[in-house]
């Protein structure tokens, strides 16, 4: 297939439309609006169901019942969209239901502004909602992965029956690059659980209930979703490793500024520096493996984020004080200016910083 000059929002909509997506619910929101755009001019011709919902919640609400269903299920938002729609999220949780959910963010907090922002870090890699859970949650750095994440999404979220999250920011929503969207041959799998009216046992009709109220009905679900969430982990981390076996600095970013941050590792090299890069792109289960691959040698890892310090956390984790971690960050939807980065490197590399 011939790729097409695409803005990272269209291709994450055509690309859930051609990995079969049935359903799309949202509300229109910025940095986000050209994929609700393009969903509700493609959708309809590909004899697929849009709706525009009359909120963010009610969006969500209308994902857990067509889900619920056995549909293929899709919505998209931005920042405070997300925060809104984080009750109908553990209600999917809870009933195991799944979709897949688009968080192209932008600048906080509050209602913040339209320039992109990495703010959401902890609302998608933490559970977001009420209760035991975390979200499956992929990080793509191009317009390519946009489109390639979002296949391999829905396929995740069918195999394990629960929302998955893909974290864009307001940047790779509004850039333009060459993309080729997926040809996805392979039918979705069968949902003997779905309460469509189909599947029929021992007389009875399939129910989806997310409501379990018994302690040790309770206790057993959280084990089911848990072991769930354990067997995601073992099978699904995903990162890009760049030069850390023989790094004196280690930067680790995802999304936009990890693309700025290959930039730095030019320079770095033209000028006989060794940095190296680890680009997350599963944040949840975050890539701890990658780590272990750093230089023993290393003088420090840098945590680069369009944010206050939030995947620092994971980083310090991943870390386990082998070696020193720093912050490089700039906030309100300032980028990460490669220039500053690598001039913040030299100081931390030379013990200044």
């Amino acid at each position: 297939m011939a790729k097409k000059l695409m803005k990272g929002n269209e291709a994450l909509a055509a690309a859930a439309i051609a990995a079969g997506a049935t359903h799309f619910f949202g509300y229109p929101i910025t940095p986000q609006s050209e994929l609700i755009e393009y969903m509700a001019r493609e959708m309809p011709k590909a004899g697929r169901c849009f709706l525009q919902a009359e909120s963010e919640v009610a969006a969500s609400y209308m994902v857990y019942g067509a889900g619920g269903a056995g549909a293929r299920v899709i919505t998209s938002t931005s920042s405070p969209g997300l925060a809104l729609k984080q009750e109908g999220l553990t209600y999917m949780v809870a009933a195991q239901i799944p979709a897949v959910v688009i968080d192209v963010s932008r600048g906080g907090p509050g209602l913040g502004n339209i320039l992109p922002q990495q703010s959401d870090y902890f609302m998608c890699t933490r559970g977001g909602g009420n209760g035991d859970y975390f979200h499956p949650c992929f990080a793509p750095a191009s317009v390519q992965e946009c489109a390639d994440l979002v296949v391999e999404a829905f396929d995740v979220a069918d195999k394990y029956r629960m929302p998955v999250l893909i974290l864009a920011d307001g940047l790779i929503g509004q850039m333009m690059e060459p993309v080729e969207i997926p040809e996805v041959t392979k039918k979705p799998i069968d949902k003997p659980w779905a309460a469509d009216g189909g599947h029929v046992k021992r007389g009875e009709h399939n129910r989806i209930n997310a409501m379990v109220l018994p302690a040790d009905g309770l206790e057993e679900l959280n084990h089911v979703i848990q072991a769930k969430l354990a067997d995601y982990a073992a099978n699904y981390v995903r990162y890009e490793a760049i030069g850390i076996e023989d790094a004196d600095i280690v930067l680790v970013a995802y999304g936009t500024p990890s693309r700025a941050c290959k930039n730095v590792l030019k320079k770095a090299q033209a000028d006989g520096l060794k940095f190296g890069l680890i680009r997350p792109i599963s944040l949840y289960p975050f890539p701890k493996e990658a780590f272990d691959k750093i230089n023993p040698n290393c003088k420090a890892v840098i945590s680069v984020e369009q944010s206050c310090g939030q995947m620092i956390e994971d980083v310090r984790l991943s870390v386990l004080g082998k070696f020193p971690v720093k912050f490089f960050g700039r906030t309100g939807g300032n980028p990460i200016i490669p220039e500053a980065v690598y001039n913040y490197a030299k100081e931390v590399l030379g013990g200044k910083a």
